[in-house]
């Protein structure tokens, strides 16, 4: 009898523990809001749902209690609670009556970093929030997307990679480095590999592939310089926009009355500069490479949009952070002009009063692209050469938070609740 009692009890106490639910808060209280995401990476790895409150104190994200997460959760030093049973109806209670919802998240996207091989005088943002988030991510490069392995991955983030065959446009001040020219060589060589007579040539047909791994539902995202070379190399199918130190042959000289921007994904009657000695693509970006307004890391911000969670979710899920307003950061492409983007784009983030436009979001076909501007969210200008950021010291920082919302929204799907 006595070991009865103490069974049933034991089993009890197995019942109550596993009814709680563990909260990870992602508001001004989270100690390290990156390692987070990491955390629902790994807890989604193991075949375990978990919960996204969207404007929920930050959109924090509601688990199951298990001891293998909780020893998880104190290893990468990630704030978390312990919701008692029961206690999940009061949360769900606030979510129901403000503007807040909650999305299932089920299973971990796979996730591939669009980066070329060996090691460039420059760092991505986002493979450095993946390696501190934990998050597993594999590369592809060009012969990938040629080959048709795209379609083995739920979402890609582009590399700062130029499109258009121009190098990036770092012709003026590096054409004599060792990096730019051997990269140059490079890739001439694989152009020539693949059967293209140029390398903007071949370089548009990767273009064209990745718009159509999007449009048969894939998720992307990109920052600086590759935000806007994307569909400037898209509107120029056909059309030769490149001069002559990039592909031996001087541009044509009807390339900007042949754009076809019903091509593109975001972006329209924008104007391309084929100068190669002008750092720049074309106005789309704002302020103008070239001619950089540099109001100083202090003075320069940007608003975050507020969406319905009920009827909006996914521009919702986009915009989660513990802060309305986010410090700026420059890049190849700092922003957008508003007036070039195409009208069904969702416009999430700008500041207020100007015309630069610095995150957005749109459909194409049956998946979505998203576009951040500049180039690391905690160094304001990035030079060429720069050392990597180190996130350690930018545990909570918004601006990188704005990237791993979109590394983990493929892995959400709206729940029903009941109430």
């Amino acid at each position: 009898m006595k070991i009865l009692i103490h069974a049933t009890i034991l089993l009890m106490l197995v019942n109550l523990v596993f009814s709680q639910k563990i909260l990870i808060p992602m508001d001004q209280s989270q100690t390290d809001h990156l390692k987070a995401y990491g955390i629902a990476f790994w807890v989604l790895g193991r075949d375990t749902d978990i919960e996204w409150l969207l404007n929920y104190r930050g959109g924090s994200f509601l688990m199951d209690n298990y001891p293998e997460i909780v020893r998880e959760l104190r290893l990468r030093d990630v704030s978390f609670e312990t919701i008692p049973p029961g206690a999940e109806l009061e949360i769900y209670g606030t979510i129901e009556t403000s503007n807040m919802d909650v999305v299932l998240l089920e299973k971990a996207p796979k996730v591939a970093v669009y980066s070329p091989p060996g090691k460039q005088p420059w760092d991505d943002a986002v493979t450095l929030a993946l390696t501190y988030a934990e998050v597993e991510y594999e590369t592809v490069w060009d012969a990938e997307v040629l080959d048709g392995k795209l379609n083995d991955y739920d979402w890609l983030h582009l590399h700062h990679e130029d499109f258009t065959g121009q190098y990036g446009k770092f012709y003026r001040n590096y054409s004599t480095a060792a990096w730019y020219q051997k990269q140059q060589s490079d890739y001439e060589s694989f152009a020539a590999q693949r059967g293209f007579s140029k390398v903007s040539e071949e370089k548009k047909m990767v273009a064209r592939y990745i718009k159509d791994y999007v449009l048969k539902g894939g998720f992307l995202f990109a920052m600086c310089s590759a935000t806007d070379a994307i569909d400037i190399a898209l509107s120029a199918e056909g059309v030769d926009m490149v001069d002559t130190p990039y592909d031996h042959d001087p541009v044509d000289p009807d390339a900007q009355q042949r754009l076809d921007y019903g091509k593109t994904m975001a972006f329209e009657n924008f104007k391309i500069i084929t100068n190669p000695l002008i750092y720049e693509y074309s106005d789309i970006d704002i302020p103008s490479s070239d001619r950089p307004v540099a109001r100083g890391a202090e003075a320069d911000y940007f608003t975050l949009f507020e969406f319905s969670a009920k009827w909006d979710p996914v521009p919702t899920m986009l915009t989660q952070n513990h802060v309305g307003v986010i410090k700026g950061f420059m890049g190849q492409t700092t922003g957008f002009n508003r007036t070039l983007i195409k009208k069904h784009v969702i416009v999430m983030a700008d500041v207020p009063g100007e015309a630069q436009v610095k995150y957005i979001h749109g459909n194409a076909g049956k998946g979505t692209f998203t576009f951040l501007g500049g180039h690391d969210p905690e160094d304001y200008q990035h030079f060429v050469g720069d050392p990597p950021t180190q996130l350690s010291l930018h545990r909570n920082s918004p601006g990188y938070r704005l990237i791993l919302n979109n590394v983990l929204f493929p892995a959400a799907k709206k729940k029903e609740r009941k109430t």
